[in-house]
């Protein structure tokens, strides 16, 4: 794990450009704190700051080839990479190192850009080719490892982050309300779209070539689903025989995630998913396995007591952090700096603070259970869709909205109230129903509600904009002949997962302390294999991931193999409203400054604050909208309104031949 930089077809002076390196990689050095390098070529440049995991010897990136004719730059692992190697080894390559880097190197050389196909794992990299005077930029199917790019004329600057970019000439950092209104509807910008007017996301499953012609984007993998009128394209065999299959692709995508010349520890929530990894993974470690927890002092979030069941049942050495309301508010500012967008859950500060400790413990591996959710149908919105088509079928019934409750127990505010207002909340009357966001329906418009609080003059430059009808356009071609629950996965796991869960509560909150989350649920092959699973064998009735439970059932106590689904959850609004907030609160959301900043209307926000001040237990409208406004000001502080970096000096690289 790395943090990289880089520019192409620009004509900067020798200087200019070790200097613009140099920048972009300080920038970015906490995402590899044990070496850092550049290169320069004419009229192109790489730079890399490494975390440093499988060979340690190998030195130090960017990496050439022997005639210094192909260079590379890579942020990520490659888990099949020994497998590659003796592949390539066998088609007469010869390496000069362990590492997965320079197979990467070796497989362009011999494959050219379709060497992506082959790879294994979660990854984004720029080749340059001195030869075409080319840069190749790739990123992993799923979207774990990010990789952002701006213009500049015909050519590009590319880094793991904005603040990199941010380091470059002529960076305007200028929100984008198109971008805003995506967040404020779906938790997310649609990519390659950011909040930064003129930066952009390679998306997952892609690649981009840059060259004199300019660039060229090129979609290499997608997620896919069989057609549902034709039920010969789902894995037709007897569950057991699935579940077996299912249960060693797991195995092995857990095995070849410890691959690594240092300790890899897991995350341990207490809830089905990670528990399953770390089971999996405590057998082939050489010592006891080490686990890492966070531990709220609120116990409407806390799972301590699932995560000390798992604890005890595989003799881990583990460690937990405490996080409370206070926690999360002073560490919020950090963790929009880190994850650089506005968020409208405060769910990624428990996250950063976890990483942390991990860091603190010497750790730089975690595997994670992060993507099962996703990709064996696991949240609560899955088999909500289910139950408001149940309901929808008998839309005079009065006992079947009632259901709702039970599938939100834990959500005090849904439990006191009537069958209307269940039916309504949920757009249970059948309304929609031919919608392709159909599943998404409720969460989408509950959380656009938000909108309200935008300022007169965003909401004239977004009047003509329609978020949901920007998201249809870019269904798949294919996306309408899916089951109604693989098109909830497909909005979940290529849109949500990538553009929220595994960018700001994922890799950017553990990076930020130098920690590389490693996620089995999604190496590529369990996703194809699990895509062609028939729904029912993942949603049993109301039983979420079903299929995954039996596959791996020996390997849990009952008290995990058969608990709920418990979503991860963190105080929102309420860690703000305490009666000691901290000292930044008051001057970001002053009047003043919503004013100056342009966003919002400050007399309306003033109304939300009291609101959530007064009743701690506000709506998700409200939750969300809270967090979002104040997630927005900081990110206005933290890149608009930044003041320039006191040390502004070029950095010392060593040039890699």
């Amino acid at each position: 794990m790395c943090g990289i930089a880089g520019f192409s077809n620009l004509s900067l002076p020798p200087d200019t450009g070790r200097e613009v390196l140099g920048r972009m990689v300080a920038a970015i050095r906490h995402r590899g704190p044990d070496a850092a390098g550049i290169h320069l070529s004419h009229g192109a440049g790489l730079g890399h700051a490494r975390l440093s995991i499988i060979d340690l010897a190998a030195g130090q990136q960017p990496m050439g080839n022997e005639d210094g004719s192909v260079l590379i730059t890579f942020n990520g692992e490659i888990f099949n990479y020994l497998e590659l190697r003796d592949e390539l080894i066998a088609r007469g390559c010869r390496f000069r190192t362990r590492s997965d880097t320079e197979v990467i190197l070796k497989a362009y050389e011999v494959m050219g850009p379709a060497c992506v196909e082959k790879l294994n794992g979660d990854f984004a990299f720029a080749i340059w080719d001195e030869t075409k005077r080319e840069m190749l930029l790739a990123r992993d199917r799923m979207g774990v490892r990010p990789l952002f790019y701006r213009q500049a004329g015909r050519g590009l600057y590319f880094a793991s982050e904005v603040k990199a970019l941010a380091e470059t000439p002529g960076f305007s950092a200028e929100l984008d309300s198109i971008a805003l209104e995506q967040i404020f509807t779906f938790w997310f910008p649609l990519a390659p779209r950011t909040p930064f007017k003129e930066v952009f996301e390679l998306p997952p499953g892609h690649l981009m070539i840059a060259s004199a012609r300019g660039l060229e984007l090129r979609r290499y993998w997608s997620l896919d689903y069989p057609d549902d009128s034709d039920a010969d394209r789902y894995d037709p065999r007897p569950e057991k025989d699935i579940a077996e299959e299912l249960r060693a692709l797991l195995l092995d995508a857990t095995k070849i995630r410890l691959r690594a010349d240092v300790e890899v520890g897991s995350y341990l929530s207490g809830g089905l998913d990670s528990a399953i990894i770390a089971a999996a993974a405590k057998d082939f470690v050489s010592d006891r396995l080490k686990t890492f927890s966070v531990v709220f002092d609120s116990a409407e979030f806390d799972e301590s007591a699932y995560q000390q069941v798992m604890v005890e049942a595989l003799g881990t050495r583990h460690s937990s952090v405490p996080c409370s309301a206070w926690d999360i508010a002073a560490s919020f500012p950090a963790v929009i700096r880190s994850a650089e967008r506005p968020i409208l859950r405060t769910a990624p500060a428990p996250m950063r603070i976890l990483s942390g400790l991990v860091h603190r413990d010497g750790i730089k591996v975690v595997l994670t259970g992060e993507g099962a959710d996703e990709v064996f149908a696991g949240y609560d919105i899955f088999k909500e869709a289910k139950l408001r088509r149940f309901c929808a079928a008998q839309p005079d019934s009065r006992l079947r909205p009632q259901l709702f409750k039970r599938l939100y127990a834990y959500l005090p505010g849904i439990q006191g109230q009537n069958q209307q207002y269940l039916k309504a909340y949920f757009s249970a009357d059948g309304q929609g129903l031919d919608d392709p966001l159909y599943s998404h329906l409720p969460r989408f418009r509950s959380t656009s509600g938000a909108r309200i609080f935008f300022s007169p003059e965003m909401k004239r430059e977004l009047k003509d904009y329609d978020a949901l009808d920007d998201l249809r356009g870019q269904l798949p071609a294919d996306y309408s002949r899916w089951h109604p629950l693989c098109q909830a996965q497909y909005l979940e796991a290529a849109h949500l997962l990538p553009g929220y869960i595994l960018s700001s509560q994922g890799d950017r909150m553990a990076m930020a302390n130098a920690v590389e989350g490693r996620f089995p649920f999604l190496d590529h092959r369990v996703v194809e294999f699990a895509s062609r699973i028939p729904p029912k064998l993942k949603v049993r009735g109301m039983r979420e991931k079903h299929i995954l439970r039996e596959a791996m059932a020996d390997l849990l106590p009952d008290d995990i193999g058969n608990r709920e689904k418990q979503p991860y959850r963190a105080p929102d609004s309420q860690s703000f409203t305490m009666k000691n907030p901290p000292g930044w609160l008051g001057r970001v959301l002053a009047p003043g400054a919503l004013e100056g900043a342009g966003y919002f209307n400050p007399k309306a926000v003033e109304k939300l604050v009291a609101k959530c001040r007064a009743n701690p237990r506000v709506g998700f409208r409200d939750n969300t909208a809270f967090v979002g406004i104040l997630s927005t000001q900081l990110w206005h502080d933290a890149f608009v309104e930044r003041a320039a970096p006191a040390d502004r000096a070029p950095q010392a690289f060593d040039k890699i031949a």
